[in-house]
């Protein structure tokens, strides 16, 4: 620490009738005392030791003075603690709560590795390596559950990430009048990230979309050959080559499909249409809504396929969206309102990703480096994730959103105390959620112990 001379104290206004001064002279603090329990997450989870396998080594092994799985941990520590700038880990390097973290003593360790330090790491990985390194994503989202499902949905989207630069890969949008990558987000029902895939701002092509989904469905069969999978997207993903590929796959889907003229003019649709707005009028009802179902098929398709209608008449109009879907045996209200409806959650999971762990800032000249960048805000994600899953279900916390645990449960101050035997955190008095963070840090085990690794597949560091 830093030798503070008296000069350093510097007046406040009084408080209750007595004289106020301050000083940066309190000895090693942390702002960030719940990192530490973040780090017992990063730990048990393996998952910076996954990435780094994939990774090969490209400095002088005599000279290395950090590892690629710790500079992949200090990374993704510091994204979950709300620190997405690289520049802040010139500052945090230091940090006790941040080197506790990461198994360095706090007052006499080595520092972490400096912002230059990671910068490099983010500039080298080629495009092996990244497509590696999803894999290894992929892995451990199979590994998080205990035993394989007997079914799960994959909610498939993109969302907009505006660029200021001469950034590879980055598409004009006309309809955000803007530069950007359109990045491509995918999770299972249970808010489990599979994977997140750098592209350009613009609508996917239907063989683009197949392309990402036969891999996703092909890396997680390695693992769970019998768990029946179901895609579910919007309009953009409602193509033919989507949509033959999975069922010549066997993956079912429930995807949106864009209104057009032979839609709106099927006798079937029609007649469910008319009979919607004639109800409204005779009942005089400010809305009614009513849902049809009938056989389709474009011209591109080459066959028919069940399409799912919602039709809604108002004193506005009338408003019809379609879905197409391989799914059987259901009614048509409970596939578009109690299945496809509930993809709207997925736009949560997104704006857990992009808006409070700040994955948007994909500022490096190089895809590669920003397609690593998503990877490490992934990362982060399933760090805070899982935290929030060790949290009791009596908790309010239980299912708070990422930027609530980072206030209540890592933005925690603490002084830290060495000795050559002991460390000690010493947290307010007055925190409100002592009970909460003493429980999950004497919970033994944060993370649930992964599912079996599939015969002739690595497991992992």
């Amino acid at each position: 620490a830093m030798d503070q001379t008296a000069s350093s104290v510097f007046a406040l206004p009084a408080c209750a009738g007595r004289k106020v001064s301050a000083a940066f002279d309190g000895g090693v603090l942390t702002s960030d005392g719940g990192v530490v329990l973040l780090g017992q997450v990063l730990r048990a989870s393996g998952l910076a030791g996954r990435l780094a396998a994939r990774m090969r080594e490209w400095r002088d092994p005599g000279r290395v003075r950090h590892s690629i799985a710790d500079m992949i941990g200090a990374r993704m520590l510091a994204i979950a603690a709300g620190y997405e700038d690289c520049d802040d880990h010139d500052s945090l390097r230091h940090d006790a709560g941040f080197l506790m973290a990461l198994d360095r003593a706090p007052c006499s360790g080595m520092g972490l590795a400096s912002q230059p330090s990671l910068s490099r790491l983010e500039n080298r990985a080629g495009v092996r390596e990244l497509a590696g390194m999803m894999r290894a994503m992929v892995d451990f989202y199979c590994a998080s559950y205990p035993a394989p499902p007997a079914s799960v949905m994959l909610d498939i989207d993109d969302t907009f990430d505006a660029v200021h630069g001469g950034q590879q890969l980055a598409f004009w949008n006309g309809f955000h009048q803007e530069r950007g990558f359109a990045p491509l987000h995918v999770y299972d029902d249970t808010g489990r990230p599979v994977g997140v895939f750098l592209r350009p701002a613009r609508t996917p092509s239907g063989k683009e979309a197949a392309g990402h989904i036969r891999r996703l469905v092909h890396a997680i069969r390695r693992h769970w050959p019998d768990t029946a999978i179901t895609i579910r997207g919007d309009g953009h993903f409602g193509r033919p080559e989507v949509m033959d590929w999975c069922e010549k796959t066997g993956v079912d889907y429930i995807l949106g499909l864009p209104g057009n003229r032979a839609l709106k003019a099927d006798p079937v649709l029609a007649a469910a249409a008319d009979a919607c707005a004639v109800f409204r009028a005779e009942k005089k009802l400010p809305l009614h809504r009513t849902f049809a179902e009938t056989g389709y098929g474009a011209k591109s398709w080459g066959k028919a396929r069940r399409v799912v209608a919602r039709i809604e008449a108002s004193t506005l109009g009338m408003d019809v969206r379609t879905i197409v879907t391989s799914l059987k045996g259901s009614t048509p209200e409970r596939l578009y309102e109690f299945v496809y409806c509930q993809r709207g959650q997925a736009e949560n999971w997104i704006k857990q990703h992009k808006a409070q762990l700040h994955s948007d800032r994909t500022s490096c000249t190089s895809a590669n480096a920003n397609q690593l960048r998503l990877i490490l805000h992934t990362g982060a994600y399933w760090l805070l994730w899982l935290l929030r899953q060790a949290i009791p279900m009596a908790s309010k916390l239980k299912t708070a959103s990422f930027t609530t645990l980072q206030l209540r449960l890592v933005k925690l101050a603490a002084r830290v105390t060495e000795t050559a035997t002991r460390i000690r955190l010493a947290f307010a008095a007055a925190c409100p959620d002592k009970a909460l963070i003493t429980a999950l840090f004497k919970t033994r085990r944060l993370v649930p112990a992964p599912s079996p690794t599939p015969s002739g597949q690595p497991a992992g560091p």
